[in-house]
């Protein structure tokens, strides 16, 4: 395999459309990253959580793996305040979901970068 696909890939899911800049689609990266950007950030203004790794539950993995996908937003929110959560917000599932969509959205954004590079779709 291609190193450019790998690194497309990872330059991808740690920043939307960054994977699509590096390979000059750049009406493709700026869509996406300001898609998936908004999405994230309406899900955080609507007081959604950033779920962290906590292994109790069956289905935290899941929303662990969904919040990954916001992989710069997710490491930003274990440094920072951010994504905390505010469940007293009538918005807060709406706003999770929110970010949950934009991650599990990131990681197809970021496998269309990999596919590009690899040559197998244009």
């Amino acid at each position: 395999m291609k190193i450019k696909a790998w690194f497309c890939f990872i330059a991808g899911w740690f920043i939307p459309g960054l994977g699509h800049l590096i390979q000059k689609k750049f009406w493709r990266g700026l869509i996406f990253f300001v898609c998936i950007g908004g999405m994230a950030s309406l899900g955080l203004a609507m007081g959604g959580k950033i779920y962290s790794f906590r292994f109790d539950n069956p289905l935290m993995v899941l929303t662990v793996f969904a919040d990954l996908g916001n992989s710069f937003l997710f490491i930003l929110a274990r440094l920072f305040p951010i994504g905390r959560g505010v469940l007293e917000s009538p918005t807060f599932e709406f706003g999770t979901a929110y970010i949950a969509g934009a991650g599990l959205l990131n990681y197809l954004v970021a496998l269309d970068a990999f596919d590009l590079a690899q040559g197998k779709k244009s």
